[in-house]
């Protein structure tokens, strides 16, 4: 008789169910912890359960752009600030057009109503532009002194030109930075001299004086001068102290045009003139906020396109070569400077960095909101309301308590068709509830998952799909039983069987979960993700619980004996005795006289 081959595994092998169970109580217990450590113990609700805001955003007609209003633009922005809001798209904030030229932003509550607010309606319109000039926020007064410029990073105080000290007289401020702004504006031609120390002193305190002797150029031309006597004039009075006066500048001037810009330096506002654009934020390829592991401080990387790399170091070259404070340019996000800093050479590469007195919100935010794109159109809010949840709250009790009725009836069945089985069934069906309700919390927390009406529906629905995974189990380990076996080598003959049928109905349920929250928006995603969610984890349940818990049952008396209330009755399932305890063999029995011939 030939011995058994070494190195296989019997059929019957029983594999080690407590490591198993031993990974699913570890992964219950971390997700657990997590979710008190991260004080989220709760989902966070969507806005037709817990209420929250609603924004109403009008877009605002540009100069020269009298056709931007309409339905493409309109639908574009639509998408820009639902990915905003949403990160991910789970988090449920619904945004939609209405009528013409409105956007309804509705966000839950438990977002940042103020951060949410802010990534809404930010245009994100991005610009580099040479600095031609620079002072403190306040406008430059008759008589007194002018206050020192705040220090840009990574270079000392800008002055303007001509300009001996920060203690200058107005006059003479006022005159260099006229003659300052007079020779940037022109188109490059030889230099051209200045104007006499006698004569500096003899302009008058509030104006700007061109140079008393224009020169015979075909850039220097009344007009131009005319220009920058009036930009001068608008950049003395401007006070950036001022929040209306902050909010128009800027405002309806192309990025071809010189123009003013406020911004904070720490704690104090200035006030910039700035040439036209060289860069805008459609040269941006991608831009994140992170930590600079040298400095320990926020910085958000910019990756330019090829296009944009070009123009980017093409400006910093030309830039590295004058003085300050114009070997600076100013990053202008919305018509506001968030950072000036100094060129010394000309950046290459394709890659640069925003850096300065950013928080790690801030700068997250900010890389978001240039990540996905600048708006189209430019956006007022036109009314901010407060939603409630009353409808939603007895929507979601009505939901409940159909939940609850279902699941007693699943229950019920469960008890009276399978007896002792239920316990299995029961016992699956709440670790199952525990990992998703502490997953859904954990979400909240990290991606901004919210759950809504579809997303309770989803959850109600994973009930069936998780008691189905059960019911094919059993059932090919009662059609082993009816076969004559006994309920341990049962128990694994029929795993193989089922495990294929659950992988290809969950995957089909998966791949129905992905497919709906890839093409859908707005709350049908939740239901979606919900879906997929629960559909992952029945997998993981019945791989990690729900076989090795059989396992380890059906080595006690109670099911092995096949007891009446066990569920595993032979005489129940119609076996015919005597049990086989043996595997039937293709070859015929051997006659004792044979083996001993």
């Amino acid at each position: 008789m030939a011995a058994p081959k070494k190195g296989r595994r019997p059929t019957g092998a029983q594999g080690r169910p407590g490591r198993a169970l031993a990974i699913i109580l570890i992964a219950m217990v971390a997700l657990t912890a997590g979710m008190f450590v991260s004080k989220q113990t709760t989902p966070r609700l969507g806005i037709d359960l817990a209420g929250g805001t609603s924004i109403t955003l009008k877009a605002k007609s540009e100069p020269g752009k009298p056709d931007a209003i309409n339905e493409t633009n309109m639908n574009t922005a639509v998408g820009i600030i639902e990915r905003r809001v949403n990160g991910l798209g789970v988090s449920e904030a619904e945004v939609q057009t209405q009528g013409r030229d409105h956007i309804i932003v509705n966000i839950p509550k438990g977002m940042n109503e103020k951060q949410a607010r802010e990534q809404v309606g930010t245009t994100a319109q991005l610009y580099f532009r040479p600095v031609l000039a620079f002072s403190d926020g306040a406008p430059v007064a008759p008589e007194g002194t002018q206050s020192p410029s705040p220090s840009a990073s990574g270079s000392g105080a800008p002055k303007a030109e001509g300009s001996k000290s920060p203690s200058a007289t107005p006059s003479s401020s006022a005159t260099s930075q006229g003659r300052a702004l007079s020779e940037a504006l022109k188109a490059p031609a030889a230099p051209t001299p200045s104007p006499s120390a006698s004569e500096s002193k003899k302009a008058d305190d509030n104006k700007a004086t061109p140079s008393a002797t224009p020169p015979a150029t075909p850039s220097a031309t009344p007009s131009g001068d005319a220009a920058a006597a009036d930009l001068q004039a608008k950049f003395a009075a401007l006070d950036c102290n001022d929040e209306k006066q902050r909010a128009a500048v800027g405002q309806g001037v192309k990025p071809e045009d010189p123009t003013l810009a406020c911004g904070k330096r720490g704690d104090i506002w200035g006030k910039w003139v700035l040439g036209p654009a060289q860069v805008d934020g459609q040269d941006v390829k991608d831009a994140k906020g992170v930590v600079d592991p040298q400095r320990g401080m926020w910085i958000v990387t910019m990756q330019f396109t090829d296009k944009g790399a070009d123009k980017f170091a093409k400006i910093t070259g030309e830039l590295a070569t004058k003085q300050a404070p114009q070997n600076q340019f100013a990053i202008v996000l919305d018509n506001q400077v968030i950072s000036d800093p100094w060129v010394g050479q000309a950046l290459t590469g394709g890659n640069a960095e925003i850096s300065g007195g950013f928080t790690q919100q801030s700068a997250q935010d900010l890389g978001n909101m240039l990540s996905y794109g600048a708006l189209p159109l430019s956006f007022s809010e036109d009314s901010v309301t407060t939603v409630t949840a009353a409808l939603g709250g007895e929507q979601l009790r009505a939901g409940l308590i159909a939940g609850a009725i279902g699941l007693l009836l699943v229950v019920i069945y469960l008890l009276v068709y399978y007896r002792g089985l239920a316990f299995v069934a029961i016992v699956s069906l709440l670790v199952s509830a525990i990992l998703t309700y502490t997953i859904m919390a954990l979400l909240g927390k990290g991606i901004g998952f919210a759950l809504n009406l579809p997303a309770v529906c989803g959850a109600i629905v994973a009930i069936g799909i998780t008691a189905d995974s059960f019911i094919v189990y059993f059932e090919r380990i009662r059609d082993e039983i009816r076969e004559g076996r006994t309920l341990r080598p049962a128990v694994e003959r029929a795993w193989p069987r089922a495990r294929r049928t659950i992988l290809v109905s969950d995957f089909v349920s998966f791949l129905a979960a992905a497919v709906l929250f890839i093409v859908t928006v707005g709350k049908v995603q939740g239901f979606a993700f919900t879906l997929g969610l629960t559909t992952l984890l029945d997998v993981v349940v019945v791989f990690l619980f729900t076989k090795p818990i059989m396992t380890l049952l059906a080595r006690t008396k109670f099911f092995a004996s096949g007891h009446p209330w066990s569920g595993l009755d032979p005489k129940r399932l119609g076996a015919k005795p005597p049990l086989r305890r043996s595997r039937r063999t293709d070859s015929a029995p051997v006659p004792v006289d044979a083996k001993e011939a």
